[in-house]
């Protein structure tokens, strides 16, 4: 780890001013420096702003500070009744100690987990633009078969935000240029040439809070994680569905996967399948199909297409059995 400047912010505007990469729960960044991947060099804390808090909007939305810690988030009341599937994709990662430390803005940043990004040993074009993708003639198991390029084909790892696909979040963030509301689904980048950027943050913005819409009645949602074990394991592939079904018939899906995409997948390819639909397992498996009709494997993870086929399938009989 090299030398740095520490700071501490009690306000947004502080924070701001201040200049420098923001530290939350550290649970990222913090393993990061200690591996010389990243070297800031200034490190402004930002645990004391008020973004702490989950809100019910007048809309019948939700609020979500994005210092929310991931274990309050996962547990949150209104959380686990009306947006299940964000509940059980935050407590599906990582240790619980880990979920007592990690935020919802840095679960939303936190850094690919591929082992050439991780060793300052091995090419990469998301760490040193320029120095080649080690990962595409290497072991690459655990790599993506969504989204990828030439340059890069590192999986996103959050579980959370996955969930947040598929439940049309908006993040909203407060920069030196004011104030956005950036949807989720724009807020990723596909790596294309320029794997080292990975969202569409300018310098020094930062993210306040995240935005869940109000679920029509009667929505269901499920995650489901698939992965070699069964605790502190990231995904090999994930399914993330929220569904409205009325008398067996499909009125509205949203489909998401993790594990498998260079960013948290939404498959609106899927979607376009299932809506308007008799929910059967003729119709899932053809949204499955449609979903990882573009998928590319690599050398050693062309198991991946066929494991998230079968994680929506999955997903979707378990929430229209009964509906």
């Amino acid at each position: 780890m090299e030398v740095f400047r520490y700071s501490q912010a009690r306000t947004v505007d502080g924070a701001l001013r201040a200049g420098g990469t923001f530290l939350a729960g550290g649970t990222t960044l913090v393993d990061l420096m200690k591996l010389n991947v990243l070297q800031p060099q200034s490190v402004v804390d930002i645990n004391g702003l008020p973004l702490d808090r989950v809100e019910t909007l007048p809309d019948g939305g939700l609020r979500i500070g994005a210092l929310v810690r991931n274990s309050d988030l996962a547990n949150h009341e209104t959380v686990k009744k009306n947006y299940a599937v964000l509940s059980e994709a935050l407590l599906s990662g990582a240790s619980p100690q880990l979920r007592n430390m990690a935020t919802t803005g840095g679960n939303l940043l936190q850094k690919t987990r591929c082992y050439y990004y991780r060793d300052v040993n091995y090419a990469c074009n998301k760490r040193q633009p320029g120095s080649g993708c080690a990962a595409l003639d290497g072991f690459n198991r655990i790599h993506a078969v969504l989204g990828g390029s030439e340059h890069c084909v590192a999986t996103n790892p959050s579980d959370m935000a996955v969930a947040m696909m598929a439940l049309e979040a908006t993040v909203h963030t407060q920069g030196p240029k004011g104030e956005r509301a950036i949807a989720l689904d724009e807020f990723y980048l596909v790596p294309g040439n320029t794997p080292n950027h990975e969202n569409v943050l300018a310098p020094g913005e930062l993210i306040t809070h995240v935005t869940l819409p109000a679920l029509a009645s009667g929505t269901r949602s499920l995650y489901l994680k698939l992965r070699d074990r069964q605790q502190y394991e990231f995904a090999l592939a994930s399914a993330a569905v929220v569904i409205q079904v009325s008398g067996g018939n499909i009125q509205r899906a949203r489909i998401a996967f993790g594990g498998v995409g260079t960013k948290p997948w939404r498959s609106r390819e899927a979607e376009k399948v299932l809506e308007g639909q008799q929910a059967s397992p003729e119709i899932f498996r053809r949204a499955a199909d449609a979903a990882m009709a573009d998928a590319k494997p690599l050398k050693y993870n062309a198991f991946k297409i066929e494991l998230a086929k079968r994680a929506l399938v999955r997903t979707l009989e378990e929430t229209t059995q009964t509906a």
